[in-house]
């Protein structure tokens, strides 16, 4: 078995994980985009980028002396799931807050023609009891399977990452439709704390 352990952060000598201050001088990440995984729908996180127009993406890696891939101008951070739901992203919106300090904003993106309107929740459970003899029923809620009514969802979505305990308080939350044909994004609600 290969051991990459000497490409992990923790294991450097310079690395001190009790005073760890996180990555935002490598990278300058600011947003958090959910959006599918669909191929056609690839198109969103410029669209978002251009949206609020202080965001650099896609950006470009920036290298040491030593040719040492350093950190990126990119600060726009894109998560992909199916759905493009917030319910798959929860952990990486974890993750990502603890590594860098500067995040300002979360955004759900859905779009037009989307798989996950090809099926009821029910259906999808079904599916599974039948041909893999697998229950799935209670491993999610039933919001969060399919998008039976895309504001719905969207707005589900929303304070679905308000109401988690992943998401600081001090974020900007966005739900956005995203038509995959004109590569139109129309802001369909935002969840904006009131500054203390």
């Amino acid at each position: 078995m290969t051991n990459f352990s000497e490409h992990e952060f923790r294991k450097q000598p310079w690395f001190d994980q009790n005073n760890f201050p996180g990555f935002d001088q490598a990278i300058p990440m600011k947003s958090i985009v959910i959006y599918c995984f669909d191929p056609r729908a690839a198109g969103i996180p410029k669209a978002v980028a251009e949206y609020f127009g202080d965001e650099v993406y896609p950006g470009e890696n920036i290298l040491d002396e030593a040719g040492n891939n350093v950190g990126s101008t990119q600060s726009l951070f894109t998560l992909s799931n199916a759905g493009g739901r917030a319910i798959g992203a929860l952990q990486s919106v974890a993750t990502m807050n603890y590594l860098f300090n500067n995040l300002e904003r979360l955004v759900v993106v859905h779009h037009s023609f989307c798989g996950a309107t090809a099926f009821e929740p029910d259906q999808l459970i079904g599916k599974f009891h039948d041909h893999f003899h697998a229950d799935i029923s209670t491993m999610w809620d039933h919001d969060d399977l399919a998008i039976l009514n895309y504001e719905q969802s969207i707005r589900h979505d929303v304070e679905l990452l308000r109401s988690s305990p992943a998401t600081p308080k001090k974020m900007k939350i966005y739900g956005f439709f995203y038509d995959i044909n004109s590569g139109k994004l129309t802001e369909v609600l935002r969840d904006i704390p009131t500054e203390n």
